[in-house]
């Protein structure tokens, strides 16, 4: 028996063309765009809205909105001693299929730190890899990594989502896109999260009633997320 009309069989999402490119190709543009669920998109709204309007400051006095949001969520990720279903800015080598993030050496949840000059010791030395060099593509650095398992590193089999951040006027750098979809594994796991989609006139409360330890465990850890990403009391719940 066959599916409904313009079903397929496989029962992947149907596709839809779009128009013709130069070289006479059809781009094919999914009809069903991958989202973020609503925690996930609160917890990362949150810390673009208030980047937006209290950004951190360079030396140089520029506007650092994206190293805001990523600062926020490291800082989310060492509270929860690197269990953070939010991975901010791990490195993953590319040349690695599927690509592999750089782990610290005895916590396999948190990033390797890396130091200028690190691919002289970290990068393997192996005649059948091409030697490192920079601009070349051999690493990427999403700006969020979702995780299905905070307890396990943000390997392939693992990873929930990958997110890229862009505030306005920022834009994908060559091969940016198709290289986190590689990271993620499938185009439907690479999710674009523009500042437009965020909803940042809605008010937040100014003060929590209720102390986040009595919230019970898993409200406790939402709690120390919505404090850390907004720098502001969790809202009162209701009841």
């Amino acid at each position: 028996m066959t599916g409904p009309a313009n079903t397929p069989p496989d029962g992947k999402p149907p596709l839809a063309t779009g128009d013709m490119s130069p070289e006479g190709s059809t781009t094919v543009v999914p009809i069903n765009k991958p989202k973020l669920d609503y925690s996930d998109k609160k917890v990362l709204c949150s810390a673009m809205c208030q980047c937006q309007t209290q950004p951190n400051i360079g030396v140089d006095g520029r506007r650092l909105k994206q190293e805001c949001v990523s600062g926020r969520l490291k800082a989310l990720d060492a509270t929860l001693q690197h269990t953070s279903p939010y991975k901010a800015e791990f490195t993953y080598d590319m040349t690695k299929r599927p690509p592999e993030p750089f782990l610290d050496k005895e916590v396999d949840t948190k990033a390797r730190t890396l130091w200028p000059g690190w691919t002289n010791t970290l990068w393997p030395k192996d005649p059948s890899r091409p030697p490192y060099k920079a601009g070349r593509g051999y690493t990427r650095r999403p700006d969020v990594v979702i995780v299905k398992d905070p307890m396990k590193p943000p390997t392939q089999d693992n990873i929930k989502q990958v997110v890229e951040m862009k505030f306005p006027d920022d834009e994908y750098r060559p091969r940016q896109r198709e290289d986190y979809i590689v990271i993620a594994g499938d185009e439907s796991k690479m999710v674009p999260l523009e500042l437009k989609d965020c909803d940042c006139n809605q008010r937040e409360p100014d003060k929590s009633k209720v102390p986040v330890e009595q919230l019970g465990p898993a409200a406790a850890i939402l709690g120390i997320i919505y404090m850390v990403v907004t720098k502001r009391p969790p809202p009162v719940p209701a009841y």
